[in-house]
């Protein structure tokens, strides 16, 4: 089956969905809605340039690629309603219409988006909208597809947003079958999966970049967050390939116990790719379309990603394996089949609280801050 077919958050609202495990409670903390919150002052300064630009006519169009499902498909919509509203008070400016589009594959639950989500969004904009007198200036619509292929009619996009979605790939990359045992990239990964995943990493973001090129106006900005390293090695650091380690771990385990076929688990691999700053950069530059207004890089430790203030291993452990099994559960059901999840996770998590308190147990992001460069009219 290909992978735009399989590769999506599980949907609904039950335990293991991924609107459930990004929510944002009191007991619990989301590790993407931490990453959200910490690129906010870059999303902030791009707006308020994007408007200093004064190529905001009447209507703001907002893109949201790889939106997932449950309250963090509007969250940044939310934030950047409300910033505009700040500039345009400050200046008096007239407020826009947002036109917010949200976008992922078409296995993505947008329905949960639209029934749950979306009455909170526009709950809490009603009063900033309703007090300069625009309670209906703000349209939300979903557009289901892949972001590696056009979305979007040319010049319409003013800002694209997107935060760990773009690491993973079209597909898996071919030529990976030396990497037994492995599911990714590991430090006993030949020469020649490291180099695959390169080139599909490549290949695909310098895609994605020419495809938005079209779709995003002269002046335009893009803010991307992606799950990524600091180090030019790919696999020269545990850390950065840590949590697929503990699941292959988790998956040969089952193999020894003759749950899971052996050559199922050597014939599976991640499709994903975690860049560091100098690749986003390099590929940037490459395509040529946009120019970089900052490259940040930033870290959050598994730790913190449990419940409550202070969480112990245990509680964070099981967090962060019900984190994953929502991000990952369609691809490892495609694969391995429904019967071995629930085993499989109890594992995971069991390995999960033995390293979780481990000085390389950390999750990396790199966060690249885009304008559209101003294309040259043709010579005379």
């Amino acid at each position: 089956m290909e992978l735009v077919h399989v590769l999506h958050m599980n949907g609904g609202l039950r335990e293991t969905s991924y609107a459930n495990n990004s929510l944002v409670q009191v007991e619990k903390k989301c590790m993407q809605r931490r990453v959200i919150l910490l690129t906010s002052p870059i999303r902030e300064e791009a707006i308020s340039e994007l408007y200093s630009s004064r190529i905001i006519k009447g209507k703001l169009c907002v893109a949201e690629l790889g939106c997932s499902s449950g309250p963090n498909a509007l969250f940044v919509a939310t934030e950047i309603v409300k910033t505009v509203d700040k500039i345009c008070q400050k200046y008096g400016y007239s407020l826009p219409e947002f036109q917010i589009q949200l976008n992922d594959l078409p296995g993505n639950d947008f329905n949960s988006i639209f029934q749950s989500s979306l009455p909170s969004f526009q709950a809490e904009l009603f009063p900033v909208l309703q007090e300069v007198g625009c309670p209906n200036h703000c349209f939300v619509s979903g557009v289901p597809g892949t972001f590696y292929g056009r979305l979007f009619a040319a010049k319409t996009l003013h800002f694209v947003h997107s935060s760990y979605s773009l690491m993973w790939l079209s597909k898996v990359p071919e030529g990976l079958e030396k990497n037994k045992e492995n599911i990714y990239m590991a430090s006993k990964s030949p020469v020649q999966v490291i180099k695959a995943y390169y080139e599909q990493f490549q290949i695909d973001f310098s895609t994605f970049l020419r495809c938005r090129s079209v779709e995003v106006v002269s002046g335009g900005r893009m803010v991307l967050t992606i799950l990524g390293r600091k180090s030019e090695d790919a696999a020269s650091t545990k850390k950065y390939c840590y949590i697929w380690d503990l699941m292959a771990l988790s998956l040969q385990h089952m193999v020894s116990e003759g749950v899971i076929e052996k050559e199922k688990l050597e014939s599976f691999n991640i499709p994903q790719y975690t860049p560091s700053p100098e690749e986003v950069k390099n590929e940037v530059e490459k395509e040529g379309s946009f120019t970089i207004s900052r490259l940040e890089y930033s870290e959050i430790t598994w730790a913190a990603c449990g419940p409550g203030p202070e969480p112990n291993n245990n509680d964070a452990s099981d967090y962060l394996a019900q984190c994953m099994r929502s991000v990952t559960e369609p691809l490892l059901v495609n694969h391995f089949g429904q019967l071995v999840i629930d085993q499989l996770f109890q594992i995971y998590s069991k390995i999960l609280s033995q390293h979780i308190s481990d000085e390389d147990a950390k999750f990396s992001n790199v966060t690249v801050s885009l304008t559209r460069r101003s294309e040259q009219p043709p010579s005379a």
